[in-house]
Parts: C-alpha cells; structure tokens; sequence
C-alpha cells in the first residue's frame, strides 16, 4: 500500500513525508489555538454573569454591601460579632446612615462615611433609609433639575430621609423640607441606585 500526503507526494512506505510534518504541525496549533480561545471565551462569559450577581449576606440573603441607619440613639460598636467583645466606638445619631458589609448570627458589620465601624446588634439597625450631606449648602430643588426653584439649602453633615432616587438625582426630606437633592452630593446611596 502507498500512502499519498496532503500534497500529492507518494510514500512507498505508507509513512508520512517530512513535508507533511509542517502542514500537521500547524493545523495542530491551529486547532489547539481555537479550543483555547473558545475555553477562554467560556470563561469570559462566566465570570461577567458571576461578577453582575450581586453578594447576598449569609443570614438575611439581602445584599452585601447595603445601606441601612442607626435606629437607636446610641449604639455600641464592638470589635467582633458577641457581647463579649471590647467596644471600640459608640455611635451617638439616631438615623445616621451606615453601610453593612457583612452578618454574623444577630450581629451586622457596619461602616460609616469614614470607613469607622465594627460589629453592631442587628437590632439597633433600621431598613428606614436615611442620607448624610456632604457638601455644604447644598440646595434642595423642586424638581430633579438644576433650574428647577430651590426649596432649601442644607448643610453638611445634616441627615435627610431618602425617598425616590433617579439616574443623578435623590429626593431627601429633612427639619420640616424636602426636594431634589444630587446624589453626588449625598452619602448614604449608591451612584448607581434608583428608588421608587
């Protein structure tokens, strides 16, 4: 039997010619090259629907990071999740804003605007949602414009009830006002979050 090689080349031992080896060699690496590409593209794809799922709390299922407010009047922030363990801060604002970033059983790691926290009793927590200013002045619109007519001005560091929040715009309410106020302008909401 003869064998013929993909170049028309007869071989009268029925083995490949050395002109064969090259052409082999790259369809190989070719096909290699595809199933690595089309693995990688797999993957791709996995990790964005892995990294658009957003991380759930373990206990509560809610998301994780989230914004809720101090329902207490003074809280105790303590350096682990049990009574046991030292206090290291004790919130002194009823309705201050702060950032859960993890659950432990009944306890909620919180943050506040300044990155300071620790692990607080779940029930000095509120799901009431509450906003600090951090600009001074910041004016309070009729509308979610800023030609809109100003219906306040409020300071820094003043909180204010959050209510329905657009693409770039917030309504607060606080001291008896309320209007549109920027979210850029607000701590206490994500950049992205829109409410009803």
């Amino acid at each position: 039997m003869v064998a013929q090689s993909v170049t028309g080349h007869k071989n009268p031992r029925g083995k490949k010619s050395r002109a064969d080896e090259p052409r082999q060699t790259v369809i190989t690496r070719l096909l290699g090259f595809t199933r690595a590409l089309a693995a990688l593209l797999v993957v791709a794809v996995a990790g964005s629907a892995v990294a658009q799922e957003v991380a759930r709390g373990p206990v509560t299922n809610l998301p994780l990071p989230r914004y809720v407010s101090m329902k207490a009047s003074e809280g105790n922030v303590r350096r682990g999740p049990s009574l046991s363990h030292r206090i290291d801060w004790v919130f002194k604002r009823r309705d201050m804003p702060l950032q859960i970033t993890a659950e432990h059983g009944h306890w909620r790691r919180v943050q506040d605007r300044d990155g300071q926290g620790g692990w607080v009793h779940y029930a000095l927590l509120s799901g009431a949602r509450t906003v600090l200013v951090e600009q001074d002045m910041l004016t309070i619109h009729a509308r979610p414009e800023t030609a809109a007519a100003v219906v306040a001005a409020f300071e820094n560091g003043v909180v204010a009830r959050l209510g329905k929040c657009e693409p770039e715009w917030c309504r607060v309410s606080s001291g008896g006002f309320r209007g549109w106020a920027r979210k850029s302008a607000l701590w206490g909401v994500a950049p992205d979050e829109l409410r009803d």
